[in-house]
């Protein structure tokens, strides 16, 4: 197969895939990669396939063509390539939640020299970074990595780009419990969605509203949290996203228990947990035991809570998840508190504490938690965070962790 014949083989494929004709278009590209010899036709087939996998949730396979892919840009010689595949390496590890190698691969990214690749790439690569740091509850380091990846998005013009690091964003900010924050920046994305996104791929619209979905919920607006949710999962269904299908079912579960309504919210879990085990995410399992833990916990079955938390606690342990840890650890302390059982009691408070000094929850300024509650949160250009109202009140010209000059707080 020559080159020209590779690149019409190609474009069939990407034709089929976006009419949702996933598996022929599989199909075209597994043929590619057995009779073409062009080895750049090669390589582009093979980013086809990750990305497919990708959204898939196939992310065994997404990792053996990464892999596949790397081994091809070392033969071309081609830095931009190499560069590009690594990527997809640590794409694919960040999917299965090897978060660590996630970072190393970002890291390998950053450290290729001379690649034109650089600029467009580069916010790519910090996106990845910080979804892997946020994994890994290593707040400021995402928080940093998120700013990066915007700053690239602005300079080079990439709504696609900002639209899923203000997506990202929101999470983070529903993970350290700045509601607000965590409704804005979906609503952001959704915002670039509907003025740039006509030719983009609903898969944008679709996580925009998940998120906005998870925002609305955490502050109590479950009506709208249903609605946002719905549309999401419906163009989860027409693209065959499993990934995404499981995150609204989990969603879907976590509104029925705010509703009180367990009899409905248990399938929802039990649903949600299928997929996340067919796909790997490991820390979507966590999440799933979470809420299911929760579920008991309100019907009283406490040993059957005590063995959804010890399940999940192991999950979170393996991907290095601090806040799911810590999470667990305060209710397994409630849990033994009722009990009486001070030993076990005393263990968890213990390594609760544990988890706050290692995710730095904590604000430098008042010594409280963060993410007890709901609160309005500040970063400063270090990305150090901190109560909104502490900085207002102490009107800090420096960061008090680090001491950097914060004249003006940062962006986010």
């Amino acid at each position: 197969m020559g080159q020209d014949q590779t690149k019409q083989q190609i474009e069939k494929g990407l034709q089929l895939y976006q009419s949702n004709q996933t598996e022929k278009a599989l199909h075209v590209w597994m043929k590619v990669l057995e009779k073409s010899a062009d080895l750049v036709g090669r390589f582009r087939v093979l980013g086809c396939l990750v990305t497919a996998h990708s959204e898939m949730g196939r992310y065994k396979e997404m990792l053996k063509f990464a892999v596949v892919q790397i081994d091809t840009a070392r033969e071309l010689e081609d830095a931009d390539l190499l560069l590009e595949s690594y990527l997809n390496l640590a794409r694919s590890n960040e999917k299965l939640c090897e978060f660590h190698k996630t970072v190393s691969y970002c890291k390998t990214c950053l450290g290729l020299p001379g690649t034109r690749a650089g600029a467009q790439l580069g916010g790519q690569v910090s996106l990845s970074m910080g979804n892997a740091f946020l994994g890994l509850s290593l707040f400021q380091k995402a928080l940093e990595s998120f700013e990066k990846a915007l700053r690239y998005a602005h300079n080079n013009d990439d709504a696609m780009l900002e639209c899923r690091v203000c997506c990202s964003l929101g999470s983070f900010y529903a993970q350290v419990k700045d509601y607000e924050k965590a409704l804005f920046f979906p609503c952001k994305a959704a915002e670039l969605v509907n003025d740039y996104g006509k030719g983009w791929s609903l898969k944008y619209r679709a996580m925009s509203q998940y998120h906005m979905a998870v925002a609305y919920r955490l502050l109590g607006h479950l009506g709208s949290a249903m609605e946002c949710c719905e549309e999401s999962m419906k163009i989860a269904l027409q693209h065959g996203d499993r990934p995404l299908q499981a995150l609204c079912l989990l969603c879907f579960a976590d509104i029925h228990r705010s509703r009180g309504d367990l009899e409905t919210a248990f399938p929802r879990y039990d649903s949600a947990m299928s997929i996340m085990t067919e796909i790997g995410n490991r820390l979507g399992q966590v999440q799933v035991l979470l809420g299911v833990a929760k579920c008991w916990i309100a019907r009283k079955a406490l040993d059957k809570a005590l063995d959804a938390i010890e399940k999940a606690q192991d999950l979170a342990e393996e991907v290095g998840n601090k806040l799911s840890q810590l999470k667990l650890h305060c209710l397994s302390e409630s849990i033994y508190r009722s009990k009486g059982l001070q030993r076990e009691l005393r263990a968890h408070v213990v390594r609760f504490h544990e988890c706050v000094e290692e995710t730095e929850l904590y604000c430098g300024l008042c010594g409280e938690s963060i993410g007890e509650r709901n609160s309005r949160l500040q970063a400063l250009p270090c990305s150090h965070i901190f109560h909104l109202r502490c900085l207002q009140n102490n009107g800090t010209r420096s960061c008090p962790n680090c001491r950097r000059s914060s004249v003006k707080p940062g962006f986010v």
